[in-house]
């Protein structure tokens, strides 16, 4: 049975999804989904995504680029060292990858979701309209948070994802679906990671260059080819290698002032989307959307299978990616980070590990939103989903201000495992005003905006007594 949450003066009480043709409305009727219509399990698990995508995206926000994913020597080689380790392997184990494959996935199934409520409610003629602008205007949202606040934004990659490829697939039978989309993440993401990494080049760059080594030790003199590729293996590693005079540089630039900083973010921005979109991030996203747009239809994120299913779903998904990532850190950390063991044991086998502890850490927060048990602690977080737009701003307001627009200016100046208090204190805000919005309005205020441009008509901002 799906769950779809009540007014919030009974959001104890859940009505079944039989329910849902006496809250359709009229024919013909196109509207946003109403609070009495929106889905538990769904706002829910948004919430966590949102959340704990920021566990990874506070490293980009706090320092410099080399502490995003795996962090230099530095931070291992202090009194913290240990401890750093510690939230690098939890980072790695439940957070990289599985809240952004789970934020697609949600993307995918609400794809699902708006154009079946409306060809549900006989509108099936204007859903395609519904459909472009809604995404049209998330493109903007994305190019104007990619230009103006942080050049980490994801929306436009999700906007433009929806208007190339989504539409044509929401017909397609929950099978097919997860099947296209694990094959785009295994396939074409892996090709992807090793582009953009440069994991190939690199291999073969380094096979050449032990052979160069062996020679060496071998007494020969070495030929003028020898010479060349000893010289590119050099400036290879050279590239990678993390010194304190490359942070230092990086921490200098982050604090050239804000429209130095804004000139430089918005051409680094669209090089950015330009060059990695087509054989990097597209497919990752698009395959994770396709998956949820699946596991949608078969009722997976609704929370209507049995315990059964989600139980086998998370053990089968950690006993996959946990000894991948334990064993491909542990070697990393042993290798002194050296960025070809990084690539081989880390990045190479992402696709796989993040298809399956994302589908693990999906199936884990079914079990306990299923339960019931903690549903009033989860009630901030779903929240937070229902609001998960404004959210995603406001946490990058919020950090930009902290780490570098404001006062304090902390960026790189605190340790690794430091930057998480500032985390901490984000969800908190993000957490009590989500709540306390909510009490008063129907949508977040850029949701409100967002749904007002996309259906061409201001909408009820005040939630309505119930």
């Amino acid at each position: 049975m799906t769950l779809i949450a009540t007014p919030a003066s009974t959001q104890d009480s859940y009505l079944p999804v039989g329910t849902e043709e006496e809250l359709a409305g009229p024919p013909h009727a196109v509207a946003p989904v109403k609070r009495a219509e929106r889905i538990s399990s769904i706002d829910t698990l948004r919430g966590f995504a949102l959340l704990g995508i920021l566990i990874l995206n506070i490293d980009d926000f706090g320092g410099p680029l080399f502490l995003h994913d795996i962090p230099p020597n530095p931070a291992f080689t202090g009194p913290h060292a240990h401890l750093n380790l510690i939230v690098l392997f939890i980072k790695w184990m439940f957070f990289e990858g599985k809240m952004r494959f789970l934020f697609s996935m949600l993307f995918g199934a609400g794809v699902v979701l708006l154009t079946d409520r409306a060809e549900r409610r006989g509108a099936a003629d204007k859903v395609a309209d519904i459909y472009l602008r809604r995404n049209m205007w998330l493109v903007v949202l994305g190019l104007l948070h990619g230009t103006f606040i942080w050049d980490g934004d994801i929306l436009l990659q999700y906007g433009s994802a929806a208007l190339l490829f989504l539409y044509p697939c929401r017909k397609l039978k929950s099978k097919t679906l997860f099947t296209a989309g694990s094959l785009l993440l295994l396939v074409f993401w892996t090709y992807g990671v090793l582009q953009f990494t440069g994991l190939a080049q690199a291999l073969r760059l380094s096979s050449k260059a032990a052979n160069v080594v062996t020679a060496q030790n071998a007494g020969h003199p070495l030929t003028p080819e020898q010479k060349k590729v000893e010289q590119q293996w050099n400036e290879m590693v050279k590239k990678h290698e993390v010194s304190k005079q490359k942070i230092d540089e990086e921490i200098a630039d982050a604090h050239v002032g804000y429209l130095n900083h804004l000139i430089d973010q918005g051409f680094n921005y669209e090089k950015s989307f330009a060059s990695r979109s087509p054989f990097f991030t597209i497919p990752e996203s698009v395959g994770a959307m396709l998956i949820g747009m699946g596991l949608y239809k078969t009722g997976f994120l609704l929370a209507e299978l049995s315990y059964g299913t989600y139980l086998w779903t998370a053990l089968l998904g950690f006993l996959v990616s946990i000894p991948v990532y334990v064993i491909g850190i542990w070697k990393a950390y042993e290798s002194g980070f050296f960025f070809l063991t990084i690539y081989k044991w880390v990045y190479l086998p992402y696709p796989l590990t993040e298809l399956a502890g994302g589908l693990a850490v999906t199936a884990t927060l079914l079990i306990v939103i299923k339960t019931r048990t903690f549903h009033r602690l989860l009630r901030p977080i779903a929240a937070v989903g229902q609001t998960a737009l404004t959210n995603y701003l406001l946490t990058s307001v919020l950090c930009q201000f902290v780490f570098l627009w404001g006062p304090w200016k902390l960026f790189g100046k605190l340790d690794y495992y430091q930057v998480n208090y500032v985390l901490l204190s984000v969800w908190v805000i993000n957490l009590t005003l989500s709540t306390l919005w909510l009490r008063a309005f129907e949508f977040g205020p850029v949701e409100w905006l967002w749904r007002s441009a996309t259906y061409w008509k201001l909408q009820p901002m005040l939630k309505k007594a119930t």
